[in-house]
């Protein structure tokens, strides 16, 4: 349910209703906006009576949300939402681009592909300092070491940091060092971890389920904002098919639906999208066409090399050539790109 108050109510007013709300077993939402307040109330089993609230001073109207996810649908917030990442906004008018390896291998490695997609124009750099993988025998990451290399990056090249929290145990951990928190496919409906994000108060990149529905994929958000966080970031990063001439297909359907859906902002990824790394600006391009808000795109100067996938991951010099395509699709739809 949304309750929204009139352009002139007051903070006061808006207090009291929560107060009401709180005292009727739910939780309230306040939700400023340019011209008024709305409140979203969840926990709810059924219908609210709606009329002990629509009595308060300063309501205007209440809007019974018809979708099972709440907090992150269009009816609860029509506006779309930006993410302030400490100045980089993810949402609003410029397509922001996020580049780096799959995993941080040394600290060499980090600052050469930092330096040439902070030249190209990246505004957040990747890395995996945790890596969840299929094999158990796997590079599995440096992890707080890891964590280290990464804050160095953002020191010396002024690029923002997102990286995966992989469980409940480490989050902590990889908030104290990151901008970004990433929740990745297998994680998706990890509700633990959801929440435990949900808490920290730090924006959350959270990546769509393999084989998740989108209805699935937002009731994941759900969890995190039902938390206290409206910092969501979603990403469709391709989901498994029939297909077997990628890694996965990349769901660019999703992202005008979810932007239909819900006011967050959605980005796209390329590179597990397909598993090709011929197919990454490609399929960049369509991401910035269909509606995407940005990219999430691996880089890496020695792909052949590379302790984790190193297929999909683009050299720099063609990470160049993805950011000048990316300016001018972006010029051509009113946006911008760095």
């Amino acid at each position: 349910m949304l309750v929204v108050m009139e352009a002139t109510a007051t903070p006061e007013m808006v207090a009291k209703v929560c107060e009401e709300i709180t005292r009727m077993g739910l939780t309230p939402h306040p939700i400023p906006g340019a011209l008024r307040t709305a409140i979203g109330v969840t926990g709810n089993k059924a219908q609210v009576d709606s009329d002990r609230i629509l009595t308060l001073v300063g309501v205007q109207d209440i809007i019974h949300v018809t979708n099972p996810f709440k907090l992150v649908s269009r009816e609860f917030y029509p506006e779309n939402s930006v993410v302030d990442v400490d100045g980089v906004k993810v949402g609003g008018p410029e397509f922001v681009v996020m580049a780096g390896p799959c995993s941080v291998e040394s600290r060499d490695q980090c600052m050469i592909i930092a330096e040439r997609v902070a030249n190209a124009g990246a505004r957040i750099f990747r890395g995996g300092a945790f890596k969840p993988r299929t094999s158990p025998y796997s590079f599995q990451g440096l992890g707080e070491t890891g964590l280290q290399i990464l804050a160095e990056v953002r020191e010396r090249f002024g690029l923002k940091i997102i990286t995966e929290a992989v469980d409940t145990e480490t989050l902590d951990l990889v908030a104290s060092y990151t901008d970004i928190i990433q929740i990745g496919a297998r994680n998706m409906q990890n509700y633990s971890l959801l929440k435990k994000a949900g808490r920290s108060m730090k924006p959350v990149l959270l990546k769509r389920g393999m084989s998740a529905t989108l209805e699935e994929f937002l009731m994941a958000a759900e969890y995190i904002m039902a938390e206290g966080n409206r910092s969501v970031i979603l990403c469709e990063r391709g989901v498994r098919t029939i297909a077997d001439h990628t890694r996965n297909t990349l769901d660019l359907a999703a992202i005008p639906y979810v932007k239909r859906m819900s006011h967050l902002p959605i980005l796209a990824d390329p590179s597990h999208g397909t598993g090709k790394k011929g197919k990454v600006i490609p399929l960049s391009r369509a991401s910035i066409a269909v509606g995407a808000d940005g990219l999430l795109v691996e880089v890496h100067h020695e792909p052949e090399n590379a302790l984790s996938d190193g297929p999909q991951s683009i050299v720099p010099d063609d990470f160049d050539k993805l950011m000048n395509d990316m300016r001018r699709l972006a010029a051509v739809l009113d946006r911008t790109c760095a």
